[in-house]
């Protein structure tokens, strides 16, 4: 997906020095590159039963909505503690310096749903893995992980263990 790569601004030295960000807005702003994107990533789930997209705050809101829609299933947000207004489930999880939440609505997912989990970026995997938990302990099963980005070098890939991670745009440095 060398082509959607390109769309891709890199700033280095953000958010601290050392960091190469990866800026999806740029290829977000390009009609054509998000329209791929989003066949691509759905393609890959065609086929298959996907009744609802979980999308994970903040940038998984951008693309899970719109495979939800191209897939014929619903959209459920995973968001950060306190966000959404309704009786939550949650899940904490090991950040690389302290600890981290996630929420879904109790019933976000119901039980037998065949739940696809959704972001935008896939780094060292921790806050996908805790969105899978998260589908799980609501009785879901997770189809599978999709990403639009993954930072391959950061081995996220292996906290997903067993379930059908896929991502178009892969940085292996």
């Amino acid at each position: 997906m060398d082509e959607l790569k390109k769309l891709i601004r890199e700033i280095p030295d953000y958010p601290k020095p050392g960091i190469l960000f990866y800026d999806v807005t740029t290829l977000l702003k390009d009609a054509t590159g998000f329209h791929l994107l989003v066949d691509k990533l759905c393609e890959h789930y065609n086929g298959r039963r996907v009744d609802v997209v979980a999308g994970i705050e903040a940038r998984g809101f951008i693309f899970a909505p719109a495979l939800a829609y191209r897939l014929g299933a619903g959209f459920v947000p995973v968001r950060k503690p306190k966000k959404l207004p309704w009786k939550t489930a949650g899940v904490t999880y090991q950040l690389e310096y302290g600890t981290d939440t996630l929420e879904i609505h109790q019933d976000g997912i119901t039980p037998g749903q065949h739940a696809l989990v959704c972001d935008d970026l896939l780094a060292t995997g921790g806050t996908a893995a805790a969105a899978v938990e998260l589908v799980r302990k609501l009785g879901g099963q997770v189809v599978g992980a999709a990403f639009a980005v993954e930072l391959s070098f950061l081995g996220g890939r292996r906290k997903l263990n067993g379930v059908d991670t896929f991502s178009l745009i892969k940085y292996d440095r």
